[in-house]
Order: C-alpha cells, then sequence, then structure tokens
C-alpha cells in the first residue's frame, strides 16, 4: 500500500523547469515552444526581470481577435505584473490564490528570480494524494 506524502509548500510542487520568453517574441513563437514543451504559460522576462506570464488563455484570446500570430507581440497579450508566490507559500494558500482569481498559473520567485511555476494541476495533484 502506498502512503501520499505530506507537502505543504509550493516549493515541493513547482515545476522548475521554466520556459521563458521574450516579451519581443510574437505569440506564434511563444505558443511553438509551449506546445514542445507541453505547458500552458510561459513566463515573460525582461533582462531576467518578470514582467509578465503568457498563458493558453491569453493565446486564446489572441486568436479570438482574429491577431496574426507572427505578427501580435507577446507584450501585447501577457498579462503583465502576475501575482507570484514564493517556495515558501503553503500549497493551501497557492490554491486559494489560484481559485479566487481564477489563475492556472503562478510564478514561483525567490530573490527576483523566477525559479518555478506551480500549476492549479500541481495544486490538485497534491490535494488528491494528501
Amino acid at each position: 500500500m502506498r502512503y501520499a506524502r505530506a507537502v505543504s509548500t509550493v516549493g515541493e510542487l513547482m515545476t522548475r523547469d521554466v520556459l521563458s520568453v521574450d516579451p519581443a517574441d510574437t505569440i506564434g513563437e511563444a505558443a511553438e515552444r509551449m506546445v514542445e514543451r507541453g505547458c500552458g504559460s510561459a513566463v515573460v522576462l525582461d533582462f531576467g526581470r518578470l514582467i509578465g506570464i503568457l498563458t493558453e488563455r491569453d493565446l486564446l484570446k489572441a486568436v479570438a481577435g482574429r491577431i496574426h500570430t507572427s505578427e501580435a507581440r507577446v507584450r501585447e497579450w501577457m498579462t503583465p505584473d502576475p501575482v507570484t508566490v514564493t517556495q515558501d507559500t503553503a500549497a493551501e494558500d497557492a490554491a486559494h490564490e489560484m481559485l479566487d482569481n481564477g489563475f492556472r498559473h503562478l510564478p514561483v520567485v525567490e530573490d527576483g528570480q523566477t525559479i518555478g511555476v506551480v500549476s492549479i494541476r500541481n495544486v490538485a495533484r497534491w490535494a488528491t494524494e494528501s
């Protein structure tokens, strides 16, 4: 019989292999990279500083607006200044933040550096295994 390990912090749930894109990239380029990596979001870094997040929802809005993906830039469609958490944030607090605000992804930042992303899927898995 396997027992689920109690996980209590974002640092234990997050994905550390973070996809980052440049604000000047096209949304088509960003979407291709997201598909290649199998992820639903990309952090937007400007000279290493987190300035936004581009998610599947942002891409859907662009497509629904009939935007040409080879011309539209990430900076135009990203969610600017995203809410972030630290790796010490309680998993339950991250879950509440995502559910209360309708987010599916939260960047994890330490000392000004993006070190991971926690997704609603990560939190759901934790909730069902705990």
